[in-house]
């Protein structure tokens, strides 16, 4: 036998081996091959060494390895495994594998340096008890359209933990739906929480494929506010889990409506190999097109009745449901499609209490949530979320799924309206997915490299954002940056031009884009357009000057970032290498003489649709509302932004810049207003107003994290007490009419590094607050010590001097009791841990006070009264009246070695202030911006004019009264308050 036909023989029985173990789970391996080698491969040799020896030595693409890389991942993840008791994606897990498989030492080596056990983290759950059901009982639906979309992944190059780990997420949800086949009807109504252009429609889509597998026979996607974004989806989900045969029912393929789609022609349409009716599953019927939204009468009265093969049987019998069609409807959260489709559904009478409905609400803060005043008499509830209460009491077997990116509108609705969509039975935040570009990708979140130290090897600013100068009126100095981004634009798409001739190959970048985003007036879009049309006609990009400008920018800027930050991809050494590709890249842009389109509805000025799916798209983009939420820029790589928002959500979802930029992440810059002003309120730095968002975004998924952790087999938060969780961290919830009836009671943090923001603003509790820590100030040591811990794991060196003192841990309660703050709610829960490791038995002695000292001479000042001269610090209200950051991360480590979170480096000024019951204290003197002038004349604070910050480490060992992290109590003092809440 030749070794060719050998690999194949091996090939067919490993194949046949791991089918049959995907259903049972591990078994031995050796018995297994010889079974199916007798049947399969007669005389071959399938034994454990052979399969050894045909691994490959490396990564390299083969298919015996891609076969076992796909089954372990699937054991690896398998959440519902009966076979083990181990956890998914741990390293028991795969021992586990190893063992049952029987391997070899040396063989379980080989596979797990070739295939790693997954770090994917998974879907965070914050759940009410539920009724599980998708393994308990005999599962009657049809396992199809979950298979069929996870292969249609891999087959793009979704690599094979990426799948599994959007089936699990996808499974999250969906088990937490109601059974649709249960007798009593139940509506189970949630949350997904995403990342802006993460990929949550490929989650949504694999809700919708497992959900009409389970049998869920009616699904309606509401498909964002605009006719692009609703377009764009239905696209999504016929061409990834529809299929072709579905769309072509009773049509003629020239008739269908994707039959000029270039992916349509390629053949990138998932196929079923049939219609899957004839193939012993069920057909999707689209009541919807990529061109038409819900019609009355036409698609939707005779499609909507759905066919019974028993008409003795209710619909959700599983003879009925899993012999009928399932019905998709991808609809505009419009008042009148809504209207139209509710008028429909009260047509179809008596089956509408039978048939299983998911509901998946995309953008569900965008229109969804009622935003009238109920305070205001007759009051009526806003048009889309009066609609959504309608289709939710028509069907009471629905189930409501909201997809957003910013939850907080969601979370703020009252739990206790029931006929509105509050998130009651389940919130589920998304892991950031592999490649994508986030807020981590052009912030430096708590970097430990100080600021001097900055270039774009270690710094994500620097790297990526650069600052627009001058203001929106198109001055000299604002064409200058925005003459800059074109440049960078052109020079960006020279690179990808580059990338493709030496070994990418012609097409791999589809689309490169440019988005510019000022206003979303169209009157300011037509002047924006006649100014980057001057700036492109006037830009020497094929001649000498204009290849001078490029040549500095290039050195300057591109070359630099890219050769730090081109993760493998091809850079060119030179400017000259570069440019040969640039008069290609300027035909590719203007060859048309169109090298701007406008996106904002207008017809007058609208060069041509955005549409990505339908032609090759390099052009600059102006946005307006259109392009500020949902809707996907494909190969954005130049952003340039100036346009403030009302309100934090809205603000994030503008971040069109966050994204998949595989093949050019280190091309991505973001050019960002860093002063801008609207009308007569204060000028705002944008790219510090979206960190600022942003840290909220990523305390409020890394409470969910911590909280989702099940004490004793129960959950410590359900969905209903999230809202105090997050008005913790906001001063202003996105709905301020919203009322909830619990309050955060007690945060509890041992060992965490743990940082309150909200400080008072007027001048009299400033006073106060000076006050009260000045005899703390002036006992503090004469001398600073240099505190210091280094990392065991990436040996960062981390030190800074400091003036220290001891408080014992009755005072700091006296003091801490008495502070002023802006919203005292904010540090309410957490003196309130402090009390109780306070008060006996006590599980804190005494406190550390550090006061961190520049290592040069400036910025030094007495305080108050004080005659001590200490360092302070410049910090600003970037949530004003809050406070984004308060500490030098470089001053954590040693606190969080004192208090007994991280062991000993050696350090022995540091460690011989460590003790168990000891806590930290970081004391910052901040002063705001504008009295920082007077600080550096007069070299004294005023006692009105600082805010004395401070950060705090809790006893390592101090963890209060209770495993749970938080606690709650009722606001309704006529219920009682309920320290023991869960």
């Amino acid at each position: 036998m030749t070794d060719q036909n050998s690999g194949e023989a091996l090939l067919r029985v490993h194949r046949a081996a791991l089918d049959g173990m995907s259903r049972t789970g591990p078994m031995l391996l050796g018995p297994t091959l010889s079974f199916y080698g007798t049947q399969l491969a007669p005389g071959a040799n399938v034994s454990e060494a052979a399969f050894r020896d045909a691994l490959p030595g490396s990564h390299r693409p083969d298919p015996l390895l891609q076969l076992w890389h796909k089954q372990l991942t699937q054991w690896d993840f398998d959440a519902e495994a009966t076979w083990t008791d181990t956890e998914p994606r741990t390293d028991s897990r795969r021992a586990a594998v190893h063992m049952l498989l029987g391997l070899e030492a040396e063989t379980y080596k080989v596979l797990d340096a070739l295939v790693p056990v997954s770090t994917l983290a998974g879907p965070v759950v914050i759940s009410q008890e539920f009724t599980p059901w998708r393994a308990t009982k005999a599962y009657q639906g049809h396992d199809w359209y979950w298979p069929k979309y996870a292969g249609h992944l891999a087959a793009k190059g979704w690599p094979d933990d990426a799948v599994a780990n959007l089936g699990e997420a996808a499974e999250r949800v969906v088990e937490r739906l109601a059974d649709p086949t249960a007798e009593t009807a139940y509506q189970s109504k949630g949350l997904v929480v995403g990342y802006v252009q993460s990929g949550k429609t490929a989650n949504f889509t694999g809700v919708i494929a497992k959900a009409m597998d389970a049998g869920y026979r009616l699904v309606i996607v509401l498909g964002g506010t605009l006719n692009l974004l609703r377009a764009q989806t239905q696209r999504r989900l016929d061409m990834e889990l529809v299929g072709c045969e579905n769309i072509l029912r009773h049509t003629e393929e020239v008739h269908s409506d994707y039959y000029t789609d270039n992916a349509w022609l390629e053949e990138k349409f998932l196929s079923h190999g049939g219609r899957p009716s004839t193939l012993g599953a069920f057909d999707i019927i689209r009541l919807t097109t990529r061109a038409d939204d819900y019609q009355p009468l036409a698609q939707g009265i005779g499609e909507l009745a759905i066919e019974k093969q028993d008409p003795t049987r209710r619909l959700y019998d599983p003879v009925n449901l899993h012999s009928s069609a399932a019905r998709l409807m991808v609809v505009k959260k419009n008042k009148s499609v809504l209207t139209k489709l509710v008028g429909d559904l009260k047509r179809v009478g008596g089956l509408l209490d039978e048939i299983p409905v998911l509901i998946i609400d995309d953008e569900s803060d965008e229109a969804s949530v009622n935003t009238a005043n109920p305070k205001k008499p007759g009051a009526e509830r806003t048009a889309i979320n009066a609609a959504i209460a309608q289709l939710l009491q028509l069907l009471p077997r629905a189930q409501y799924v909201g997809y957003t990116a910013t939850p907080f509108a969601n979370v703020f609705i009252d739990p206790g309206a029931k006929d509105d969509i509050f998130p009651r039975d389940f919130i589920i935040s998304l892991d950031r997915p592999h490649g994508y570009m986030g807020v981590q990708d052009f912030h430096d979140l708590d970097s430990d490299v100080p600021p001097e130290e900055r270039d774009v090897t270690n710094s994500q600013e620097k790297a990526h954002v650069r600052d627009i100068g001058g203001d929106l009126t198109g001055d000299d100095t604002d064409d200058a940056s925005l003459r800059e981004a074109v440049d960078m634009f052109v020079l960006t798409a020279a690179m990808k031009l580059y990338r493709e001739a030496t070994g990418l190959g012609y097409g791999y970048y589809r689309h490169h884009t440019m988005l510019v985003h000022e206003s979303r007036l169209t009157a300011d879009h037509r002047e924006l357009l006649a100014r980057l049309r001057k700036l492109w006609l006037t830009g020497g990009y094929t001649g000498p000057t204009g290849h001078a400008r490029l040549r500095e920018l290039f050195e300057r800027d591109l070359l630099p970032v890219s050769r730090a930050r081109a993760d493998g991809f091809a850079v060119p050494a030179s400017f000259d290498e570069l440019a040969p590709y640039l008069g290609i890249a300027w035909q590719n842009i203007g060859g048309d003489d169109r090298p701007v389109i406008v996106v904002n509805g207008d017809q007058d000025i609208e060069r041509g649709e955005a549409d990505f799916d339908g032609s090759r798209i390099w052009k600059i983009l102006i946005g307006g509302q259109k392009l500020s939420r949902g809707f996907t820029v494909e190969g954005l790589t130049i952003t340039y932004y100036r346009r403030r928002a009302g309100n934090a959500s809205t603000l994030m979802q503008m971040g069109r810049w966050f994204g998949f930029r595989k093949g050019y992440r280190d091309l991505v810059r973001l050019y960002i207003g860093r002063n801008e002003a609207s009308g007569n309120r204060k000028e705002l730095d944008l790219y510090e107003a979206f960190e600022a968002i942003c840290r909220d975004e990523e305390i409020f998924r890394d409470q969910l994290k911590q909280y989702s952790v099940m004490i004793d087999g129960y959950p410590q938060v359900t969905p209903a007490l999230v809202p105090p969780l997050v008005s913790q961290h906001l001063l202003k919830p996105t709905s301020p009419n919203k009322m909830h009836n619990t309050q955060l009671a007690e945060i509890r943090s041992p060992g965490k590094w743990e940082e309150p923001t909200a400080y008072p603003t007027t001048a009299h509790d400033l006073r106060v607050n000076t006050r009260l820590w000045t005899p703390v100030l002036d006992g503090l040591s004469h001398a600073p010590t240099l505190l210091a811990h280094r990392d065991g794991e990436n040996g960062r060196h981390h030190e800074f001097p400091a003036l220290t003192g001891l408080l014992q841990a009755e005072d700091l309660m006296s003091l801490l009791s008495s502070l002023k703050w802006c919203a005292d709610h904010q540090f309410a829960p957490h003196r309130t841990y402090l009390e109780e490791i306070t008060k006996s038995p006590a599980q804190v002695d005494d406190w550390l006070v550090i006061a961190p000292q520049h290592a040069s001479a400036g910025k030094r000042a007495r305080i108050g009264t004080s005659t001590r001269e200490l360092s302070w610090f410049s910090r600003v209200r970037r949530r004003d009246p809050l406070f984004s950051a308060i500490s030098d991360p470089k001053h954590r480590p040693a606190a969080l070695r004192v208090a007994g979170t991280l062991p000993s480096c050696g350090h022995a000024a540091t460690d011989r202030f460590a003790t168990e019951r000891r806590g930290v204290i970081a004391l910052y003197p901040i002063v705001e911006s504008h009295h920082c002038a007077d600080v550096v004349e007069s070299g004294r604070i005023d006692a009105d004019k600082v805010v004395l910050a401070f950060s705090f480490v809790a006893p390592a060992s101090a963890e209060g009264d209770g495993r749970k992290v938080v606690r709650f109590t009722t606001i309704d003092s006529s219920s009682g308050d309920d320290p023991d809440q869960p």
